[in-house]
């Protein structure tokens, strides 16, 4: 057994998602790949910022844990699984599962003091 990380899964976290998680695929390796262990890798990186080279030895190997980053970026899992954990959070909040309406506020992005030509002026010696 490992030291827990603050970036790990608690018991609730991990039964709300492991669903959306597919099993690792048998074969190959004697050991068999821990799912919710890649997870909290992948939670400890994106915690920390870490680079993947330094992630601790006590997590699944760095290329195995990468290689399920990539597999459900490339075939959807993540926004599967956020979309659904978003839909179950707003009716758990009394809320319509999907919003009806979006609104973005242009005024919330900050741009230099000086625009334009004053902002490229150069000075020379």
């Amino acid at each position: 057994m490992r030291k827990q990380y603050k970036s790990d899964l608690s018991d609730k976290e991990w039964e709300q998602i492991k669903a959306h998680i597919r099993p690792a695929k048998r074969g190959g390796r004697p050991q068999s790949t821990n799912m919710r262990e890649v997870l909290n890798a992948i939670f400890y990186v994106v915690k920390t910022g870490c680079q993947w080279a330094m992630l601790p030895h006590d997590f699944p190997a760095k290329g195995t844990v990468y290689h399920y980053v990539n597999t459900w970026r490339k075939d959807g899992t993540w926004e599967v699984m956020n979309r659904q954990l978003r839909e179950q959070l707003r009716q758990q909040m009394g809320r319509e599962a999907t919003p009806s309406a979006g609104i973005m506020d242009s005024q919330s992005v900050k741009t230099t003091e000086k625009g334009g030509m004053a902002a490229l002026t150069v000075t020379s010696v």
